[in-house]
């Protein structure tokens, strides 16, 4: 060998070594951008509007769609809770559905999540302004029961679809644990901002029936001899609230439409803090098992599925209450006003807290106001100033319900990422399950409270209704949420992620994704087959390594091996749950140094 080719081959490995070490110190740089840079804020306001229709439309169903049924279309009351209660468990079974179908389905130029919310979103603007629509003989129940049944099912499922990839975009914003929950905050504001509005805009509409209302019973009252209850006003004599509800419908429609165009301009969905690719090819029911069987999980829905029950049974059954109970029906718009308003200005205010106590104390400080407020509201009737107190104090502890569980979910998912590290992509699994409890809570008080109803003789419009309804309205609006809600708290009590383990579980998944940013051209899949591209071939391992590498990672990936919840010093105990599985080049010279061999590590 010359001198000069000496030199040329000398200069070739520095040219190497510079160009490795410039790759690396980039690869550094994406960590630290993606872990510290936080999310924009201008990317947490657009997500944060994303989430606006649903609330807003959600709201109105709530407040004004069971008022609809009984007193404008008219129809019976068991007919209107078979309605709900059928509508509300099709929502909530669709939800894991949906969720499983966007874990399995592949990623577009737009990304994997927002091409579900924008496809469904103009076939749900529809079927939401078909439901406030009265076809002829709707009263009627071969008619009317039909036609509401398919058009809430087709609604429930069109919106399942837009809001459950958008729930678990959160997990796709980039940023660390504290950005998500601030981009979370910002949501919950959002989202308590159009309920404020949807609010508004149903206080004009409750109005405008009011009015009609209490016109017909003076008619009424006038040639009619009054018995417990008085006859209902017809239907046609309800035609400005025909279309007052149909105004509404096309409204928070057009602001449906407008919300999702910010949402997906605004909004970018990243693939993943690492540069790991997943694949997905475990069946539904291993997914859902394992889901199941994670304790964090299970406390942690089981404490929002009864406080979710609790809330909206009194919630729901707040303007009958107001209208047939305490007298104040032309002053409901103005107590729902308070709530919201309340709520909307807590939200920050918990979040703030969450950042002083932690999430599990803030949750306990909130919830319980809820309690003693209840026990005023049904107690007292006719006072507005005891009401309005009343009802800004039960604004406070909404927004403890509207925050701190999808605050905490976040954490959990976290918790079963590190416990299950084979276990990927199961986010919109996460969040359409819990989805799930809460819209089962919402479809199991609607589907009592309506039952109750009907069984104690409530008569579909009538202007006055005798002991046993508004007994019935009493006890629907706080003894049983009450029991209700101190059942949650019981879960949320046993709820095992304090902020030590938070703090635990931030380092472990920062090793985690230090780790597999190490590996850029990997392919994990849940089914343990691992893929390397041959885009490295110097750190391609031989064929008996691989084989190797493949049977352990069968053998010590083992997702359903997981822990009942998440200790922070189990790392240091065990390493039966997570295994390091090191893959050393198989190098073409037997004189290559050990030091010098690629490793890709799995943890």
């Amino acid at each position: 060998m010359t001198l000069v080719e000496a030199f040329q081959n000398k200069l070739q490995s520095w040219k190497e070594s510079i160009s490795s070490c410039t790759k690396a110190d980039e690869d550094e740089k994406g960590r630290k951008t993606y872990n510290h840079a936080g999310i924009p804020l201008a990317t947490k306001l657009c997500y944060a509007i994303g989430g606006i229709p649903y609330q807003a439309m959600n709201i109105t169903l709530g407040f004004s769609f069971q008022i609809f049924l009984l007193d404008v279309v008219q129809m019976e009351a068991f007919y209107v809770s078979l309605i709900l209660f059928v509508t509300r468990v099709w929502d909530a079974v669709t939800d894991p559905l949906i969720g499983y179908l966007v874990s399995k389905s592949g990623r577009t130029p737009i990304g994997k999540l927002l091409p579900w919310s924008v496809l469904s979103m103009p076939m749900g603007i529809l079927s939401y302004v078909f439901l406030w629509f009265i076809p002829h003989a709707a009263d009627s129940s071969s008619v009317g029961v039909p036609w509401y049944l398919i058009i809430s099912c087709l609604f429930e499922t069109l919106m399942s679809c837009y809001h459950v990839p958008y729930m678990s975009l959160n997990m796709f914003l980039g940023g660390s644990e504290r950005d998500r929950d601030s981009a979370t905050a910002y949501r919950m504001s959002a989202e308590v901002l159009s309920m404020l509005l949807a609010a508004v805009m149903q206080g004009q509409v409750l109005r405008v029936y009011n009015t009609e209302r209490e016109n017909s019973c003076m008619d009424t009252d006038n040639s009619v001899e009054f018995t417990f209850s008085t006859p209902s006003p017809s239907v046609s004599s309800l035609q400005n609230t025909r279309a007052a509800f149909m105004t509404s419908a096309l409204i928070l429609g057009a602001l449906f439409f407008l919300c999702c165009m910010v949402l997906l301009l605004g909004v970018k969905e990243l693939s993943g803090p690492a540069g790991v690719e997943i694949e997905r090819r475990s069946s539904y029911r291993a997914d859902l098992k394992k889901l199941v069987g994670h304790v964090s999980y299970q406390r942690l829905v089981l404490g929002f599925l009864f406080t979710s029950i609790a809330f909206q049974m009194a919630l729901g059954n707040f303007a009958l209450f107001c209208i047939h109970v305490a007298g104040l029906g032309a002053q409901f718009q103005y107590l729902m006003l308070a709530i919201l308003v309340s709520a909307t200005v807590s939200v920050p205010m918990w979040q703030m807290v969450l950042l002083r106590l932690g999430k599990k104390k803030t949750l306990f400080i909130g919830l319980p106001i809820f309690i003693p407020v209840m026990i005023v509201l049904a107690s007292v009737s006719e006072n507005f100033p005891v009401y309005m107190i009343m009802c800004i104090l039960v604004g406070i502890s909404v927004a403890t319900l509207f925050l701190l569980p999808w605050s905490m979910l976040p954490d959990v998912v976290d918790e079963f990422m590190v416990a299950n590290p084979c276990c990927r992509a199961m986010e919109p699994l996460f969040f359409s399950c819990s989805c799930f409890c809460n819209k089962l809570g919402g479809g199991l008080s609607a589907g009592i409270s309506t039952m109750t109803l009907h069984l104690t003789g409530y008569k579909t419009g009538a202007c006055s209704h005798s002991g046993g309804v508004i007994l019935a309205l009493r006890l629907l609006l706080a003894p049983i949420p009450i029991v209700l809600l101190l059942v949650g708290l019981v879960f949320f009590y046993l709820y095992p992620i304090n902020e030590m383990q938070r703090v635990s579980l931030q380092k472990d998944q920062e090793e985690m994704r230090v780790k597999s940013q190490n590996n850029h051209d990997v392919t994990i899949s849940t089914s343990s087959s691992v893929k390397y591209s041959t885009s490295q071939p110097r750190g391609f391992p031989s064929a008996s390594a691989q084989e190797h590498c493949t049977a352990d990672h069968n053998a010590s990936l083992d997702c359903m091996l997981e822990r009942p919840f998440y200790k922070p010093k189990w790392r240091s105990i065990s390493n039966t749950a997570v295994s390091q599985i090191s893959i050393y080049q198989s190098s073409p010279n037997s004189n290559e140094t050990r030091s010098k061999r690629e490793v890709v590590t799995w943890v």
